[in-house]
């Protein structure tokens, strides 16, 4: 469901305000909110960091009736495949639509997550009609910005918890998590470890979920020192791989909940002289065309990716149309793509 601010929110901060709180005219302040180009980027950032600390909610100047026809497509980066596989199916189901997709890369600020709010601005000066979200993460202050503007938008696969009511599509993330555990049970592995992504997070707490779901059903006990956490970090995973490796008793199989950590752990047991799957077994999670390129090629959880971001359009067209979606979250199934990553274990 689409919210918007009552009559009666509470007034932010001025445009004076912010620009004294940046050190800046309020003219400056001025151009930076309505995403002009001729400022300085250390002038931009000094405003744009002011405009979120504050809370500021620039007022809309515009119907979002003036580009029915125009949505935006914001994703943390334009160069990974998981990008790649959204714009697939947000363009395929935009064009079904009949609807124009503007994409934007909302990259984070230096030395952090949280991305720049750049974007708002210029989906301001453009008037778009509704947005689609496959970013890390937002803060609050820009989903509250959204929703004070009245701009519906759809969250393609939250890595964070969105706030309560947001309409979000994503995979169905525990029953991936059983189906790598219980392929691994199958191939009569019993030491299996999990390299998991941030921890705490919607989607990889669903996938460690269901990697236990399966150890329990299997009379197996859950070993605390088998799970660990690697951000989806490829290089953090290479690290925890060795980890896992230096335990008493190591595992035998692995199930790492992307394919871009499971490069690393490829990584880690190379450096050990260890072979896949004869040495150990690894299962990954989302079926990225990385999958298919490693040496053996890995034996995956498919999230289908493009299923998702098409999903996500059309609701958002739905809520563009104001129509109310019966639930806020959708998942997609998930399903195992046998590969040669995996064999019994040789012990």
């Amino acid at each position: 469901m689409v919210r918007t601010a009552g009559a009666g929110a509470t007034a932010g901060p001025t445009l004076a305000v912010v620009a004294r709180e940046a050190g800046v005219s309020v003219p400056t302040a001025s151009k930076v909110v309505n995403g002009r180009e001729d400022v300085a980027p250390e002038t931009r950032r000094r405003v744009t960091e002011a405009l979120d600390r504050l809370g500021y909610v620039r007022r809309p100047r515009f119907d979002t009736s003036r580009a029915p026809g125009l949505v935006d497509l914001v994703v943390h980066a334009l160069d990974a495949s998981w990008s790649g596989a959204v714009l697939r199916g947000a363009e395929r189901a935009a064009r079904e639509a009949g609807l124009d997709l503007v994409v934007s890369a909302a990259l984070p600020r230096s030395g952090g997550d949280r991305p720049e709010r750049d974007w708002l601005d210029r989906l301001t000066v453009r008037g778009s009609a509704g947005v689609l979200l496959g970013l890390a993460e937002l803060t609050d202050s820009q989903y509250t910005w959204l929703e004070q503007h009245g701009i519906p938008y759809v969250v393609i696969d939250p890595v964070l918890e969105p706030p309560p009511g947001t309409v979000s599509v994503g995979a169905a993330n525990w029953q991936g998590g059983v189906s790598a555990a219980e392929h691994l049970l199958a191939l009569g592995h019993e030491r299996i470890a999990v390299v998991a992504g941030h921890s705490g997070t919607p989607c990889s707490a669903a996938r460690v979920a269901g990697y236990r779901s399966a150890l329990t059903s299997a009379g197996l006990e859950n070993r605390p020192e088998y799970v660990v956490h690697a951000g989806f970090d490829p290089a953090l995973a290479r690290r925890r791989t060795q980890e896992l490796l230096e335990l008493p008793e190591p595992p035998t199989a692995l199930f790492v909940c992307s394919d871009r950590m499971a490069l690393g752990v490829y990584d880690a047991l190379a450096e050990r002289g260890l072979s896949v799957p004869h040495d150990i077994s690894v299962i990954g999670f989302d079926d990225l065309p990385e999958s298919r390129w490693t040496a053996p090629p890995l034996t995956t959880v498919r999230q289908p990716v493009a299923e998702m971001a098409a999903t996500a359009l059309r609701l958002l067209v739905r809520m563009m149309d104001g129509d109310r979606p019966e639930s806020t979250r959708t998942e997609l199934s998930t399903t195992l793509v046998e590969r040669a990553s995996t064999a019994p274990p040789s012990g």
